[in-house]
């Protein structure tokens, strides 16, 4: 019988992350980080005077890919222990080192090094998709630096800004995230050969006690990797807080993801900036005519997912006694793997929308036009001032037309009509409505602020992350 599909297969692999985050959290990727730390510990102890073959560790190499995961599942159906279970599956097809294969160390020095290093590379994809968002909403911001449009406070209509100007503050919030991965990138330590409670008590034994030697040993397996840093203790697993901090950044990128497509969703209900819509999708089932928001949709929530999982790692490293439990395992496993992956594809879904955002401009044109009498009449009452009217009369004769023109709006469907009201009372006689009435004079420097957060900001994300150019703008999500 044909299994395929009926098991339950993860959404976040099936549907939202990208293939290169999924295969980065997958069996054979963490295996094969498994066994190079064991190549690498092995080559190590060998350089620092432990009778290690040459041919034990190039029978290692040799066998570093060779991964039978059913003898595997065989061995740890027996041994209940998964860690020793690839230990006797590596020793199966390189024989000749399995004597000196795990030589002083514990689990935890292969399961923990092997996951900083996967939550590394995790953190770098990370920052290609921010990099590459933040690309894209800076060209967007620049295109429509000085389109006017209207401001919301609250929901409710407020002075004009443009949509350029509103997309440098969904891009500065992805800016602020690209920071913290960057910094939790650089912080990221190497769990290091520590022991099973991290007093390196069976390294001191395999070097007769010479703890220069030690010292040595974990600097040299941490540079086989890359790292500078090791933690500088540890119990038998690197503190957990450092899985929290992870979790915390990643949380960080869905508030932004979370904030930015709600306020798509809301653009796309006025009408005036939408996803893109391609020619065969389908809104509805039912109603034929629907283009529903679906990607920001998806984008929300994986984002809210992503903000309930940040609480797992929180709570884990709370809930670590002493030198470890082991009650971090099964959650580890699940939580920090799904906070990749939900944000990997929330990402990629914020990527692909804003490489293709679909303007409005004569809809968004027609909302400033409704609002902009209300908006102008300070504008308004100064001219009138200044042409010799009473500052506190002309106050009162705009606040009795616009209740007036309000009712007209809410109560009985009707066009503002403050402006003819306004131009038919001998009080404002003379002013020139229509130059009042245009939608630039109220941005401010909105176009200079874009232009400004363009150079000073997206541009050097431009420069550190030149990758980012090889990014499809058209990827199926």
């Amino acid at each position: 019988m044909n299994t395929a599909n009926q098991l339950y297969e993860s959404p976040l692999v099936a549907r939202n992350a990208s293939r290169e985050m999924s295969e980065l959290f997958g069996a054979r990727r963490r295996i094969l980080a498994w066994r190079a730390l064991w190549v690498a510990l092995a080559k190590c102890q060998r350089e620092l005077g432990l009778p290690i073959k040459d041919r034990q560790i190039t029978a290692l190499k040799r066998g570093l890919s060779k991964i039978d995961f059913d003898r595997a599942a065989e061995y740890e159906a027996k041994l209940r222990h998964d860690v020793m279970a690839h230990v006797h599956a590596f020793g199966d097809v390189a024989p000749s080192a399995r004597s000196i294969l795990h030589l002083g160390a514990t689990s935890a020095f292969i399961v923990d090094n092997a996951d900083l290093i996967i939550m590394r590379e995790a953190l770098e994809r990370i920052a290609l998709w921010l990099a590459a968002t933040i690309d894209q909403l800076g060209k967007f911001a620049k295109r429509y630096r000085a389109l006017p449009t209207l401001g919301f406070t609250h929901y409710q209509p407020a002075q004009l800004t443009t949509v350029g100007k509103r997309a440098t503050l969904w891009c500065w919030d992805f800016v602020r995230d690209l920071e913290e991965v960057e910094l939790r990138i650089n912080q990221l330590r190497f769990r290091g050969v520590k022991g099973t409670t991290g007093t390196q008590a069976s390294f001191l034994e395999l070097f007769e006690g010479s703890h220069a030697k030690v010292n040595r040993l974990e600097k040299l397996v941490a540079a086989e990797f890359g790292f500078k840093k090791c933690e500088p203790v540890t119990g038998q697993t690197y503190s957990r807080k450092v899985d929290a901090q992870v979790a915390a950044t990643l949380a960080g990128v869905a508030q932004s993801v979370h904030k930015t497509a709600n306020d798509l969703r809301l653009l796309s209900h006025l009408k005036e900036i939408e996803e893109p819509f391609e020619k065969s999708q389908v809104g509805s089932s039912a109603m034929a005519y629907k283009r529903n928001p679906m990607r920001m949709e998806r984008a929300t929530g994986l984002a809210r997912l992503v903000l309930s999982l940040s609480t797992s790692p929180q709570m884990t490293a709370a809930e670590q006694w002493f030198e470890r439990t082991l009650d971090d395992s099964a959650n580890k496993r699940v939580s920090i793997p799904e906070l990749f992956l939900a944000t990997d594809g929330m990402l990629r879904l914020m990527h692909n929308v804003s490489s293709g955002f679909v303007v409005y401009p004569k809809m968004i044109e027609k909302h400033v036009t409704e609002e902009l009498p209300f908006i102008a009449t300070e504008n308004i009452m100064m001219a009138a001032s200044k042409a010799g009217g009473d500052r506190q009369e002309l106050h009162e004769r705009i606040r009795v037309h616009s209740h007036a023109a309000s009712a007209q709006i809410k109560q009985h469907g009707k066009a503002n009509d403050l402006i003819a009201r306004l131009a038919a009372d001998p009080q404002f006689e003379g002013i020139e409505f229509k130059k009042v009435l245009n939608p630039a004079k109220y941005v401010g420097r909105a176009p200079q602020q874009v232009d400004d957060f363009v150079t000073r900001v997206v541009t050097p994300v431009r420069r550190r992350y030149a990758r980012i150019k090889k990014l499809s703008s058209k990827l199926s999500v």
